[in-house]
């Protein structure tokens, strides 16, 4: 699989997946949005008003993929934007701040936000930034690998700063949605032309190297 920016096949879009940033302020979702759009980290960045977006398109499977990744603001008096930030999300991070335990703490209350107004087949990643600062740690890896497990998610710690995981988080999900949505369209395909509905139950066909990655498996940035 190939990650490339735009630009050579951006005439030729198969799909776009639009995936929500989601988590408290000051935790670094724009800035993991910036280093995965551009490769850019900035030390002055400010709390983002309101909401915005960036794209980034690369190939999956031999597949033009355009990554459409929203980012708000998130303090609590912007959330009246929550129904039409969720509409059409196919991928959601939920970010904490590693070095702030109530940025975790608030995650349940983010996640049931999420479950509340996005589609049920969303792809969810847990991600823990700020994983630079390991001396100012106040979540452990283990408690948020269990979160996730308990809530069926992926999980990474990512750095911003350090580019450290945030290709590989953004690339997981956007995988894990393609992997969805194709197969979904694979089974329309089946239903529309007849075929033989029989196929489609009770077999699971793993494609290597398209399975789901659990939380805590070899996605996971983590030793111990």
């Amino acid at each position: 699989m190939s990650n490339l920016h735009g630009g050579d096949f951006s005439n030729k879009i198969d799909y776009v997946f639009k995936i929500v940033l989601i988590g408290d302020s000051a935790v670094g979702k724009s800035q993991l949005l910036a280093r995965f759009a551009r490769n850019e980290f900035s030390l002055d960045s400010r709390s983002t008003i309101g909401v915005e977006f960036q794209t980034r398109t690369l190939m999956i499977d031999h597949k033009s993929v355009k990554a459409q990744i929203w980012d708000t603001a998130g303090q609590e008096r912007y959330r009246a934007v929550t129904s039409a930030y969720y509409r059409g999300a196919v991928g959601a991070m939920l970010v904490y701040d590693i070095t702030k335990r109530q940025s975790f703490d608030h995650v349940a209350r983010w996640l049931e936000e999420l479950r509340g107004h996005a589609d049920k087949n969303i792809v969810i990643m847990l991600v823990g930034n700020k994983s630079d600062l390991e001396s100012h740690r106040s979540v452990t890896t283990e408690d948020a690998k269990d979160f996730a497990q308990r809530e069926n998610l992926f999980f990474m710690e990512t750095s911003a700063l350090e580019a450290t995981n945030v290709e590989p988080a953004f690339i997981t999900v956007l995988t894990e949605i393609y992997r969805v949505v194709s197969k979904k369209s694979l089974v329309a395909n089946e239903a529309e032309s007849g075929g033989n509905e029989a196929l489609l139950k009770g077999t699971k066909i793993v494609v290597p190297g398209q399975e789901p990655v659990p939380a805590g498996s070899k996605f996971s940035c983590c030793g111990s």
